[in-house]
């Protein structure tokens, strides 16, 4: 009773933040950066270990440059999440640029779905919303719930505003087969950590060994969908691009793991051109080949 109450009076607090024009919000972003940052030092290990291990050729001042830019995108992340809980359908239209949804409805007029990869990289909440406007067919978001009940609600809803369908990571193969008579397009983010017991293949990202779902190159397999990456990109705070980029049209045709392959290294292309706008303080790299038997 005690922690549904705090849920609810925490919930609010973000409501009512959520309320704040984006001017004021990022006023408090920077506040948040110079907690987190320098008096907190949120995280600071783990950002310093990912960045070392994945640019060894960079200088210590060349990483520190990132990690000070990271913190400073991940504190506008943060308020920029929270304004998504009321933010209107106009303001997601104005803030993120979509040049090419032509290549989403064209792939519908030929009668095929579309199964969509992205990264934690820009802002893909802010992304998903705007995916969410863009067509009639039936839009899938995949997600893992939140083990606060209360909150994973909260989430719903937000992701759900503008009438996209959010399907749990787990019965995702199950729902788009029952899906399979409707043109939809599914959208997942493919560099999760999988759980110990689901690793079943690693692969060399960002320099070194890594361990991904293979949970996109099967539901374009089962489902005979094409993919696309989204590409996200920041163009200046607040404001963001998704481009489709076309990468398997005919995935029952590809060999094995070359879906898998191809959305892990288009993504880290991405994020070696600007590595300050990725999830640098997620452990991503919780297990190693020799930890799985």
């Amino acid at each position: 009773m005690i922690k549904h109450f705090f849920s609810v009076l925490i919930s609010g607090f973000f409501y009512l933040l959520s309320l704040l024009p984006f001017w004021l919000l990022y006023i408090i972003s920077d506040i948040i950066f110079i907690i987190l940052y320098y008096i907190f030092r949120y995280r600071r290990k783990v950002v310093d270990e990912n960045l070392f291990h994945a640019f060894p050729e960079k200088s210590a001042q060349e990483r520190a440059s990132i990690r000070i830019k990271y913190y400073r995108y991940l504190t506008d992340l943060i308020v920029e999440s929270l304004k998504l809980l009321t933010i209107s359908d106009a303001e997601v239209r104005k803030r993120v640029f979509v040049p090419n949804p032509d290549l989403i409805t064209d792939y519908f007029s030929e009668g095929q779905s579309v199964l969509g990869i992205l990264g934690h990289y820009g802002n893909w909440e802010m992304g998903a919303l705007r995916f969410s406007q863009l067509f009639d067919e039936r839009r899938i978001i995949v997600y893992k719930p939140l083990s606060n009940k209360f909150f994973d609600n909260v989430v719903i809803r937000m992701r759900s505003r503008f009438g996209a369908t959010l399907v749990d990571m787990k019965s995702t193969m199950r729902k788009l087969i029952s899906y399979r008579n409707e043109r939809t397009i599914t959208v997942l983010v493919g560099d999760q950590t999988p759980a110990k017991p689901e690793i079943k293949y690693f692969t060399n990202f960002l320099n070194q060994p890594t361990a991904v779902f293979l949970g996109v190159e099967k539901l374009a397999k089962l489902t005979n969908s094409v993919v696309v990456f989204c590409d996200i990109r920041r163009i200046r705070r607040g404001h963001y691009q998704c481009k489709f980029i076309p990468m398997f049209k005919n995935p029952k045709e590809t060999n094995e793991y070359e879906i898998t392959h191809a959305h892990v290294k288009y993504l880290e292309e991405v994020i070696r051109e600007k590595p300050e706008y990725w999830l640098w303080s997620h452990r991503r790299w919780k297990f190693k080949p020799e930890d799985i038997v």
